[in-house]
């Protein structure tokens, strides 16, 4: 496994290249195909409400890429978080996995047949679905006339065709509590979002 650590306005000592070397031990014990552990680190801005470094960590395949970030007082401490977040979504994974191979797959037709109480994802409602097509859900705009602190940044994603349950692991490997992607087997653009514990959700979006 490649390991490599890149710093913008923070210098990289040897210090801290041996520190980050000496943990990643431990991730290529629990993924041993894994092919590079990226690091960035960055010091962050005297505007910034916060004060310290922030460091971005990637864990590189094969699979789905795991990211975490974490911001510290210092290089080291932010590292530390960073990395420990890392170990438990490689961990998480392969629970999941393990699991999965002990209960077998569900399919979404089968899931939606029982209400999805077998999968533990449950519908959205009507409403919810036509809010979020018409885009009736009330955004607060930034105008000349009235301040809002409301920011809105747009990013676009190249569409992956993906089973629920594998569109469930690739949000929990990056750490997010949605997940875009296109369902599979429904080849509708859809959403699974993270409930309370291990429960999931997933929106769906139709033309009818």
């Amino acid at each position: 496994m490649d390991v490599s650590i890149h710093g913008r306005n923070v210098e990289i000592t040897d210090r801290f290249e041996q520190y980050v070397e000496s943990k990643t031990e431990k991730v290529a014990g629990l993924l041993p195909k894994a092919q590079a552990f990226e690091v960035r680190v960055s010091r962050l801005s005297d505007k910034s409400p916060k004060h310290g470094d922030r460091v971005e960590i990637t864990l590189i395949g094969p699979g789905p890429v795991i990211r975490a970030e974490s911001v510290g007082p210092d290089k080291y401490a932010a590292y530390d978080i960073a990395y420990g977040r890392v170990l438990e979504r490689i961990r998480r994974s392969k629970d999941r996995a393990q699991d999965r191979r002990g209960r077998g797959r569900t399919s979404l037709g089968d899931a939606a047949a029982n209400d999805f109480a077998v999968v533990d994802l449950q519908p959205a409602s009507a409403e919810v679905i036509d809010a979020v097509s018409t885009g009736s859900v009330p955004v607060v705009a930034e105008t000349e006339e009235a301040y809002s602190p409301v920011v809105i940044r747009s990013k676009e994603f190249p569409a992956e065709r993906l089973p629920v349950e594998d569109a469930v692991d690739q949000m929990e490997l990056v750490g997010h509590d949605f997940f875009l992607f296109i369902d599979a087997e429904t080849d509708k653009p859809s959403v699974v979002y993270r409930r309370k514990g291990w429960n999931y959700g997933v929106l769906s979006l139709s033309d009818s």
